[in-house]
């Protein structure tokens, strides 16, 4: 039962006299609590990201009855209410347009309301950092639960991973090689559960990096969406939660620069996507935590992908959750964290990691046997066509393109370059360097998945499977090949690959971290004297402050304005 003393939040709205806590209460009893929960327990607000318009998070209703079971029963009030959900399959012209506004309703609705503490749920890719992002800005006791992954997908009598088979098979049908009616088969055996991408996708990458941040309990972030054990972690977090509140654990107490760089060692080791470089960076700047894009490759140079998963290994995250899960994977690669790091659960990373366990060696390796030697995960290219970074993701990247010169083929729309791939005359070889531009935070405007961009019809014929791809968008978590993102600053604000001409001689080092444009100077500014930004993407609405105010993809994407936080203070009264 909570058993705390200090004066809540709540109390200023459940606990008033006179006329405001009249109204506060009276209207609450519609629906039916009894007298004695306005008696100053803890308010535990429920953030679901529900929604049958994104099918990652259709479950959570269901995962939100469990939390509230676990409220009740240590003595708080559990109140659920919505948060904008960003469904991955369905919106346009990209969830990550909306991860801020996500974040703006979520801060603004925390602060809003008489709450202590808040259990987030989420699941589909941008749910995750979008409800951490605004939970940071308040920095009440925060903890959050993902909905699980889907149970691994199957097709022929093969496991298949969700959006990794996508691209491969629908790549193979443009080859010839496979019908629409062997695609059909395999779309309806794909998703075949509650939850979100089974592959080591973003939505599994955010829900594991935010087990290693230490804002989910030990062991959440893998087991499968109907697993009752799932549940049952609801119902603890429940508990769990009110003892934060009684414990004025904060948000920011737990999300420190030890929690970053654990988190960001982790990603790597599980193979995780480069999506998370952004989360993270943006999750970051709410809590002025110091941490810059540069830290996704120092911290990670001595960590080695342990984790065997689509889309760069052969498992799913069921299985993965039946091998150990984080917990796994953080005991084997200990000496590499801060092992006392206190974590929602209350305990150190030390502790909760003590009696983990691999329970299959194909799936999470050790650190001297590991499916990728160390620097295989994430890197930071530089160089005059990326003079602020890109990422790339070297364990899903050819080992012979890691050392590429080659002649560009830009294209500014990445409508032009769709339809372009599949012209069988198209000038290109396998030594061509695909460059799409525009796509970035402003210019699309949004920052879209377009980045693993198809590969040209004339090349699959042939059995090439992959080319160096570059380009100012993001790749989904569930992609793969050899492309170089998040080039910043982008082509739309100017940056130099805004300056590329079909034709120019591209050279990346991945093991030097360079990505150069080689043309000189002079002829660049030549060139930068005759561009033109491109007109705005929107003359009202959301689009509108979204373009003027995001950051670019090395600041995390974050609006300018969002950057920071403005506490958990009581507002004034509403009447």
């Amino acid at each position: 039962m909570s058993t705390t003393d200090r004066p809540l939040r709540s109390g200023e709205w459940f606990g008033a006299q006179g006329r405001n806590g009249f109204i506060h209460r009276s209207w609450m009893r519609n629906q039916g609590f009894a007298d004695d929960v306005f008696d100053g327990r803890p308010v535990i607000g429920i953030a679901t990201t529900w929604s049958e318009l994104t099918p990652c998070n259709a479950h959570l209703r269901d995962l939100a009855e469990s939390v509230k079971r676990g409220v009740w029963e240590s003595g708080g009030l559990p109140l659920e209410f919505p948060a904008m959900s960003l469904g991955e399959p369905l919106m346009r012209p990209t969830t990550m347009l909306y991860r801020n506004l996500l974040a703006m309703e979520l801060e603004e609705s925390v602060r809003a309301n008489p709450l202590d503490g808040v259990v987030l749920l989420s699941g589909c890719d941008k749910t995750t950092p979008g409800l951490l992002m605004g939970a940071a800005s308040v920095d009440l006791p925060t903890l959050m639960m993902t909905g699980g992954p889907m149970l691994n997908g199957k097709f022929r009598g093969q496991d298949i991973g969700s959006g990794t088979v996508v691209w491969q098979f629908t790549e193979e049908m443009r080859a010839g090689r496979m019908t629409a009616a062997d695609c059909a088969e395999a779309e309806v055996g794909m998703s075949r559960s509650r939850g979100h991408c089974m592959t080591m996708g973003t939505a599994s990458t955010m829900a594991c990096v935010t087990e290693a941040l230490g804002v989910q309990l030990p062991g959440a972030a893998a087991v499968p969406a109907v697993d009752s054990r799932r549940y049952a972690l609801a119902h603890a977090a429940g508990r769990r939660i009110v003892a934060m509140v009684d414990q004025d654990q904060r948000l920011s107490s737990v999300l420190t620069r030890q929690a970053f760089e654990n988190a960001i060692r982790v990603n790597a080791a599980i193979g995780g996507s480069t999506n998370a470089v952004v989360h993270l960076l943006a999750i970051a700047g709410r809590l002025g935590v110091p941490l810059s894009l540069d830290d996704f490759d120092t911290l990670t140079a001595d960590v080695p992908m342990v984790v065997n998963l689509m889309p760069s290994g052969a498992y799913l995250m069921e299985d993965f959750a039946y091998a150990g899960g984080v917990p796994a994977v953080m005991a084997e690669i200990a000496p590499l964290l801060h092992l006392d790091h206190v974590t929602v659960s209350g305990a150190t990373v030390a502790d909760n990691i003590g009696d983990a366990r691999c329970w299959n060696r194909d799936v999470i390796g050790t650190m001297a046997e590991p499916f990728q030697a160390a620097g295989s995960g994430t890197v930071v290219l530089r160089g005059s066509l990326a003079p602020s970074g890109a990422v790339l993701k070297v364990s899903a990247a050819s080992a012979h393109l890691l050392t590429h010169t080659g002649p560009a083929l830009v294209f500014d729309r990445i409508e032009d370059y769709v339809v372009a791939a599949d012209d069988p005359d198209l000038d290109v070889t396998p030594e061509t360097v695909i460059v799409v531009r525009n796509a970035g935070p402003r210019g699309y405007p949004g920052f879209p998945e377009v980045g693993n961009v198809p590969m040209p019809r004339r090349l699959l014929a042939d059995g090439i499977t992959d080319m160096v791809r570059i380009s100012d968008a993001r790749m989904s978590g569930t992609g793969y090949g050899t492309c170089i993102l998040h080039v910043a600053p982008e082509a739309s604000v100017g940056g130099p690959l805004a300056l590329v001409r079909t034709g120019d001689l591209v050279h990346v080092d991945a093991s030097a971290r360079r990505l150069d444009l080689l043309v000189d100077d002079e002829e660049l500014t030549r060139r930068r004297s005759g561009w033109q930004p491109p007109l705005p993407t929107a003359e009202r609405g959301w689009t509108r402050l979204y373009s003027e105010h995001v950051l670019q993809a090395d600041q995390g994407a974050d609006l300018d304005f969002l950057v920071g936080g403005s506490g958990s203070a009581v507002p004034r009264h509403s009447h």
